[in-house]
């Protein structure tokens, strides 16, 4: 991707990242080049996660406002962004082996740099209820009490070098346990945000501080390098942390620049060799296969820290300052807000990562199934707290540390079901994460992956389903209270996605080798596929909408989205669970067309952003429908100067769903697996 001229603000930046560290650059007018800092584990006091921090780099003189064609450059192969005029460089790059961003300058003439770090949390302050929504933290908006905000630390000036954090004082973790009626667990499960400590050192050959912010050079000079270095870490103060950090950057700058250069280069050239796509013939199929690639690049930049990356807006987000006393909203942010807040919401999450089961991208596979394995022992203590029963499960909209959020539990909330209609039985989301795991088995016949990861969310998921709901009068489960999706939210029984989930998974544990399991295993993954309620099915009426009643004569048979369900209060079309995520019915599969009914009866045709309707017709064999879809998916660009910061569709900004959608329906179209 090259770029002819100057930037003006942060709609005009690159994505580059480490898979922990990212950043978005940009230039504007007079030559300053920008760098907006993320970092997957910079959760706040309020389980927030926040940027941390922006640098303004000038030169003076500036070698990019010369006559000179000046051209920016990302490029994908090797993770770096290099700025050129005449014969001037800059270089920026993420260590895609170390906590470390590097900017490195080359002019004709000697220069002097200036760096200095721009801070827009610099105060205390507290949003009331109607801000707090307007701002983006949709777990907090109803608290009646608003919400508080804590400033940034800037730490001492050392002489060659400026430090600043985010320290959390305090944290919001004991309010949601008392919330949801778990102070008993509270003790168990130490909090994960309290004195949770983040932030950057910035330093670099020949740099002194002028100030507690800024650093410069000591003399102009044709090359200069400036060096930021990153740490998240729960610490008893900021100068522990800091003295932490210290002792790694020691560390660090024992390897020589060139050296690790050269190891980033072959970590990003060891990444593209692992699998790729090229589609060509067309100017639409130029798209689809640019836009594959990137995708894939935007998950590598963001996708191998602590936790999974964020359907909106991955680490990717930008915005700007604002003046005193205005709080973000949609329209007008600072560079912290997402729409939809800062939890991980399975539905929107999973479609991102589904296609990197193919390319053979398991590091950054490894953060969604960690944090779900890493909250089981949390969540089967809630079940056991609740219900009084075994096993786990996971509500749709979680914290990193697997509760689901206050705003959908309720804030007054008396009993243990959320109060949100839209989540209150919405679990079936943990199927679907064994789903994956289990296509992740199937290609590595990995045992310590089954023995650690697939197997430890079998026992929690399949025993909460067995254990939660009663038998009907024939000793079949029946799945009411539930819930399809969250279209179908009030009076649904024996919902599609969770039967067809159950369908689709238990054969598949019951085929693992046997030196993996043992007979309690699949003595209950025998009983439960015995004791499910069938696949629900109807017909279509002659306007091709799904039929509540059975055997409308003119119609045809299609599957029904449950047993028994109301009006739909979303979008989905939870039948169609039954062809994905859980392969019931394809290409090769008995009742091809009575699936292809279904598809084509469906209410709601989706296909960008969480919709399914391109994956779903590629497993169909509707060609035409998948390379329609797929071409909208990959061309769902936003509205900044890097297209592929995806539209905010039904999220936000990238809509990192939408291009895992994309990534899923190009792969199906060409490759589908069906057994070992």
């Amino acid at each position: 991707m090259i770029w002819h001229s100057l930037g003006t603000n942060e709609n005009n930046s690159m994505p580059l990242g480490n898979g922990d560290i990212a950043l978005n650059v940009w230039t504007e007018q007079d030559g300053d080049i920008v760098l907006l800092f993320a970092k997957s584990d910079a959760w706040s006091e309020n389980g927030q996660l926040l940027k941390l921090g922006r640098v303004r780099v000038k030169l003076t003189p500036n070698p990019f406002v010369s006559p000179d064609a000046f051209t920016q450059t990302l490029r994908l192969e090797s993770g770096e962004v290099q700025l050129r005029s005449g014969k001037n460089i800059a270089h920026i790059w993420v260590d895609a082996n170390n906590p470390a961003v590097h900017l490195e300058v080359q002019s004709e003439q000697p220069v002097q740099l200036e760096a200095r770090s721009e801070l827009w949390r610099t105060n205390t302050y507290h949003l009331n209820q109607g801000a707090v929504s307007q701002a983006g933290f949709f777990e907090w908006g109803n608290n009646p009490n608003g919400l508080d905000f804590d400033a940034d630390k800037i730490l001492p000036a050392q002489t060659s070098q400026v430090t600043w954090c985010h320290f959390n004082s305090r944290s919001i973790y004991p309010l949601v346990f008392e919330r949801e009626h778990l102070e008993p667990l509270l003790q168990k499960y130490p909090d994960p945000l309290l004195h949770r400590c983040f932030g950057l050192t910035m330093k670099g050959p020949d740099l002194l501080n002028s100030d507690e912010l800024t650093l410069k050079s000591s003399d102009a000079s044709k090359a200069l390098r400036l060096d930021l270095y990153a740490l998240t870490q729960q610490a008893d103060t900021p100068e522990a942390w800091q003295a932490t950090l210290n002792k790694k950057i020691e560390t660090m700058d024992d390897i020589k620049i060139k050296s690790a250069w050269r190891a980033h280069q072959q970590w990003w050239a060891e990444f593209w060799n692992r699998s790729w796509m090229h589609v060509s013939g067309t100017a639409d199929a130029a798209k689809v296969s640019q836009s594959y690639a990137i995708q894939r690049y935007m998950t590598a930049c963001a996708g191998r820290g602590a936790q999974p990356i964020k359907f909106n807006g991955s680490l990717f987000t930008v915005g700007h300052d604002l003046e005193e006393g205005i709080s973000s909203s949609e329209s007008n942010h600072d560079p912290d807000y997402r729409a939809w807040g800062n939890s991980f919401w399975n539905q929107n999450t999973r479609l991102l990562y589904w296609p990197l089961i193919a390319t053979g991208d398991g590091d950054l596979l490894a953060p969604w199934f960690n944090m779900y394995v890493q909250a089981l022992p949390l969540a089967r203590d809630r079940t056991k707290l609740y219900f009084h029963h075994d096993g786990g499960a996971f509500i749709e909209t979680i914290y990193f540390w697997g509760l689901p959020n206050v705003n959908d539990f309720g804030w007054n909330n008396s009993g243990p079901e959320l109060q949100s209609e839209w989540m209150r039985y919405h679990v079936q989301g943990g199927l679907e994460v064994l789903a994956q795991m289990l296509n992740v088995y199937d290609n590595s016949q990995d045992a310590d992956f089954a023995k650690n990861t697939l197997l430890p969310m079998a026992d929690a998921t399949i025993t909460y389903y067995d254990q939660h709901w009663k038998r009907d009068p024939d000793g079949k489960i029946h799945m009411e209270p539930a819930q399809a999706i969250e279209t179908y939210q009030q009076t649904a029984a024996n919902p599609t996605p969770d039967v067809a989930g159950l369908m689709s998974i238990l054969p598949r544990l019951l085929s693992l080798p046997p030196g993996l399991t043992d007979e309690a295993q699949r003595n209950l993954w025998t009983k439960v596929l015995k004791d499910l309620p069938s696949l629900p099915m109807g017909t279509t009426a002659k306007d091709r909408s799904p039929s509540r009643g059975a055997g409308d004569p003119d119609g045809k048979r299609v599957i029904l989205p449950a047993q028994k369900y109301d009006e739909p209060k979303n979008h989905e079309n939870p039948e169609l669970y039954a062809v994905f995520p859980y392969p019931l019915y394809g290409v090769g599969k008995p009742d091809l067309m009575m699936a292809r009914d279904t598809f084509m009866a469906r209410l709601y045709p989706f296909g960008k952003c969480w919709g399914q309707d391109g994956i779903q017709a590629a497993l169909l064999g509707l060609t035409d429908e998948a390379k329609k879809n797929v071409i909208e998916e990959f061309t769902s660009y936003g509205n900044q100067q890097f297209p592929w910061f995806w539209s905010k569709n039904s999220d936000w900004i990238p809509d990192m769903d939408n291009g895992g959608a994309g990534m899923m329906t190009l792969q199906l179209m060409l490759m589908q697996c069906d057994g070992k």
